[in-house]
């Protein structure tokens, strides 16, 4: 596996395999340049892109954030469903580890923010209670 290492300015590449490791490469770290957005007209909108486009506005309620960046492997719970303080409403894969996402208070699920199989960063928020 390759991985970017950042320590202090420079930026080391280092390739690992079972046993040994390998330095690819080394560069001065700089500060990366954000992409720009893409122009978006109501022409080139395909529904899809219509849906992914315009976020969700966010029901009132507790939001309930991943704590951690990852992929939703399972959503337990449907809008409308009561649950109880630690409840496991969703699992988070991040690498290679299943992690649930318990509900922090009884109430019930207003929206779901994030579907089986949706890319999370931290932060995000994945259902409203």
């Amino acid at each position: 596996m390759k991985y970017k290492v950042n320590l202090g300015k420079k930026v080391y590449e280092v390739e690992v395999e079972e046993g040994k490791a390998m330095l690819l490469d080394e560069y001065e770290a700089k500060a990366p340049v954000p992409p720009a957005a893409p122009i978006v007209t109501e022409a080139s909108q395909t529904p899809e892109t219509v849906h992914s486009a315009i976020p969700l506005p966010m029901t009132p309620g507790t939001q309930v954030k991943s704590p951690l960046p990852g992929t939703v492997l399972k959503v337990n719970v449907a809008v409308g469903d009561a649950v109880k303080a630690g409840d496991v409403l969703m699992i988070v894969e991040a690498m290679k580890m299943e992690n649930e996402i318990a509900a922090p208070s009884d109430g019930t699920v207003k929206q779901i923010a994030k579907e089986k199989g949706a890319s999370v960063a931290t932060g995000d928020v994945l259902l409203v209670i």
